[in-house]
């Protein structure tokens, strides 16, 4: 029997209070840490799917950018191309550029080297220069289409459509060959392409080209002009196709 104030009594305390400060806890448990890894480790496998998708869909939309541009590039320089031959036509026939202008939009332009046999290119908004520098194209490139992309990045000599005739444009007193010899303008490089763009799938500014007398499915380049571009990469989009097919 112990008594209040007792030195067994304050002892008997006193061991009691150390056995509720020891079964405290001080820590997480072995079997929390465990859910607790788990845990992250589940978010962490849920994210990096999502963010390599991300990563590979913004690949994607400069792929598309990529080709874009060049596609682009391209048919401007053709459309251009074909009216600077025309443009010789003309002088040597002693066709004014606006007895051209005002023939029908549909009529063929007349070139005996068979480049501009579609409708008359001088009818184009798209195009207000052409390109002089003819010796670009060889035999085998009678379409005018650019010879390699390097011709895009450093650009061709260009005039506009009226050099030659401007204040007198609609006098068909005129020839191109006479206005042309009064009022000559100087010509101009025009630049296509700021620089050949980065194939982001592959990371090199290498592109597989096609001619345009290359057949669809060719598997080699023709070399005779760049007709169409695509990327060099097999792997497959996020909707199924192969970015070699875009």
């Amino acid at each position: 029997m112990f008594f209040a104030g007792s030195p067994r009594l304050r002892v008997a305390a006193s061991l009691a209070s150390r056995g509720r400060v020891c079964a405290s806890p001080s820590g997480f448990t072995l079997i929390e840490l465990i859910i607790t890894v788990s845990v992250l480790a589940i978010l962490t496998l849920g994210v990096i799917p999502l963010v390599q998708v991300s990563v590979k869909r913004q690949k994607e939309y400069e792929l598309r950018a990529a080709l874009r541009e060049m596609r682009e590039a391209i048919d401007q320089f053709h459309r251009e191309a074909l009216v600077g031959a025309q443009m010789q036509v003309n002088q040597q026939q002693g066709t004014t550029t606006a007895q051209q202008e005002q023939a029908p939009r549909n009529a063929p332009a007349q070139n005996p080297q068979g480049a501009g046999q579609g409708p008359n290119p001088f009818n184009d908004p798209r195009v207000r220069v052409a390109i002089t520098d003819q010796t670009i194209f060889t035999a085998d490139n009678p379409d005018r289409y650019p010879p390699d992309l390097e011709t895009l990045v450093k650009g061709v000599d260009v005039l506009p459509i009226t050099a030659g005739t401007l204040g007198r444009r609609g006098n068909l007193n005129y020839t191109a060959t006479e206005a042309g010899s009064q009022d000559s303008a100087v010509p101009k490089t025009k630049i296509y392409l700021r620089q050949i763009p980065v194939d982001p799938m592959t990371g090199q500014k290498d592109w597989v080209f096609r001619s345009c007398y290359d057949a669809a499915d060719a598997t080699t380049w023709g070399g005779e002009n760049i007709f169409d571009v695509h990327s060099k990469s097999q792997a497959t989009a996020l909707n199924g196709e192969k970015y070699s097919d875009w």
